[in-house]
């Protein structure tokens, strides 16, 4: 394999990749940590000065990315196989949806299905009457957008791109790999290395923003389950016990039962969701998600390139801007994973898969979690607008607490918080293998000294995002960290159209869908010859 060292401290590992990623994320979490308040000014800073740019930019590029994604799954390329013509998908269908659901939600969607719908019941830009019932419909619209399809056209397009790559054209599960048809084999020196630093540094930086709203989350949890209320030191204690289970999971193999792990999730997660829908308003539930769900595909398009140019305040970095830069930033983490089980799936399957059910799951989450919050505000005694002003991670809890059920939102609460430590461990544990893939140019082969290395910086860079402002802080870190990794996004996916160009018998009009017989008709890639045998790709031998 290129760039990978066969011995000594890099073994296995691309030796520059490695020591420029480790020593950039390393410095920024050791200046961090000695200077927090610098470190959060200087955050701001940057986020106030990208904000004017980001404002259309990332809504431009993430609208970009729905349309060309749908347009894959749909149009002449959709029955591409990720992977040799012969191959059959590697995961059971059931298993395959768990996992990408497990992937690309967690935490996160556990954080906000609750506080972000009242925070746009609160206050939202697009609400302009004093009825609530109009601020109840636009609430769940605009959560379901900051979830929805558009988030998830950047995860399918990256891990799209991966697989095809990996899978079809047989070059490593890295970024690099998509700029082949562009600059053939310098992928392999300085700019393949300088892409894939710069897919370390957004990964490390989404993997810590998540792991930073788990931790306050869960550390919350805790409290409202024993009483005890731990602050900073509470949620320093749960990042270094969460990132040493996680580190020793990869050490010991545990990875190899993450598929376990996240049907155990997923089952959890239903348990749950039975709990809002059974406990709660149940019929109001049923019919709030399907209008929610009609009032939110109705005005997608006008959302998707809403950019708040005539319109005053800090909205739209908040909560737009935060949302398409942690979605890019979590791109290359969560893209390696589902382009990893996703081998052997056709295009039209992937998209449908990976686009349209974790959508659909996330609109009925959002429902009935959001939805019982609402309803509590509408038509019951309140009070959960007015504490997730106080602390945003005490939404879903005081909404557990206010439906005044007994000892069915104990038990509740007790399995979120429980869901919130396993998806915490789970994120964690799939973060360091994914940054070790990044930095072993593909391999799959872990470093037991670099698994350490990395899970303790994963950590430190967790705590200092935490300490160094909060939410704030790590809203601002991923925003920022996202700018440059998109620039790569870019650049893959003009290395997957040219690529496509050559899947001359994918079906369209006018052109035959089988390949002709006559082997002097056959026609040889000018960057690899395929072996069917064996399912790989080989560079092709010049001269």
């Amino acid at each position: 394999m290129f760039n990978v060292a066969t011995r000594g401290f890099f073994k296995g590992m691309s030796p520059r990749v490695t020591a420029v990623s480790t020593f950039l994320v390393a410095a920024f979490a050791l200046a961090g940590a000695v200077w927090p308040k610098q470190l959060e000014t200087v955050v701001t800073g940057w986020r106030e000065a990208l904000t004017p740019f980001l404002q259309w930019y990332y809504v431009l590029v993430v609208a970009a990315f729905l349309l060309l994604v749908i347009w894959l799954g749909t149009g002449r390329f959709k029955n591409v196989r990720l992977g040799q013509d012969h191959e059959v998908p590697e995961f059971r269908t059931f298993s395959w949806l768990t996992m990408l659901f497990a992937a690309g939600m967690g935490v996160g969607l556990i954080f906000w299905a609750v506080a972000e719908p009242i925070s746009h019941f609160d206050r939202n830009p697009f609400t302009v009457s004093d009825d609530p019932s109009e601020a109840a419909d636009t609430a769940l619209r605009l959560a379901y957008f900051h979830w929805g399809l558009n988030g998830w056209a950047v995860f399918s397009l990256v891990a799209l791109i991966l697989a095809y790559f990996s899978f079809r054209r047989g070059l490593p599960l890295t970024m690099r790999s998509a700029f082949y048809p562009l600059i053939g084999k310098h992928i392999h020196g300085p700019w393949g290395d300088a892409i894939d630093v710069l897919a370390v540094f957004a990964t490390v930086f989404g993997i810590a923003t998540t792991l930073g709203l788990g931790i306050q989350q869960l550390n919350t949890g805790i409290g409202e389950l024993t009483g005890i209320t731990a602050g900073t030191t509470g949620q320093i204690a749960i990042a270094v016990t969460v990132m040493g289970v996680a580190t020793v999971s990869v050490l010991y193999g545990v990875q190899s039962g993450v598929r376990m792990i996240s049907e155990a999730n997923f089952w959890m997660s239903a348990a749950v969701l039975l709990f809002f829908l059974l406990w709660g308003p149940t019929q109001y539930l049923l019919a709030l998600i399907v209008q929610s769900t009609g009032d939110y595909l109705q005005n997608l398009f006008t959302l998707s390139f809403h950019t708040h140019a005539n319109a005053e305040g800090d909205w739209q970095a908040e909560w737009t801007l935060f949302y398409w830069g942690w979605w890019l930033a979590w791109a290359p983490f969560v893209g390696i994973f589902i382009a990893r089980i996703s081998r052997g799936r056709k295009l039209r399957e992937f998209v449908m898969g990976v686009l349209l059910v974790p959508t659909g799951i996330t609109i009925v989450w959002i429902g009935l979690f959001g939805g019982n919050a609402i309803h509590l505000e509408l038509f019951g005694p309140g009070g959960v607008t007015e504490a997730t002003r106080e602390e945003v991670s005490t939404a879903v809890f005081r909404t557990i607490e206010l439906m005044d059920v007994g000892l069915w939102g104990a038990a509740a609460s007790v399995l979120v918080t429980v869901l919130i430590g396993t998806y915490l461990i789970t994120s964690a544990n799939a973060g360091i293998l994914v940054t070790q893939t990044l930095l072993s140019n593909g391999s799959t082969e872990i470093s037991r000294l670099h698994t350490v290395i990395w899970g303790t910086v994963i950590t430190l860079v967790t705590i200092v995002l935490l300490t160094a402002g909060g939410l704030t802080t790590l809203q601002g870190a991923v925003i920022a960290a996202a700018v440059p990794f998109s620039f790569i996004i870019l650049g893959m996916v003009v290395g997957l159209l040219k690529a496509l160009e050559e899947e001359r018998f994918a079906p369209r009009p006018g052109e035959r869908s089988e390949p002709p017989m006559e082997p002097w008709a056959q026609v040889e890639s000018d960057w690899h010859t395929s072996d069917t045998s064996t399912g790989t790709a080989t560079d092709r031998v010049e001269g």
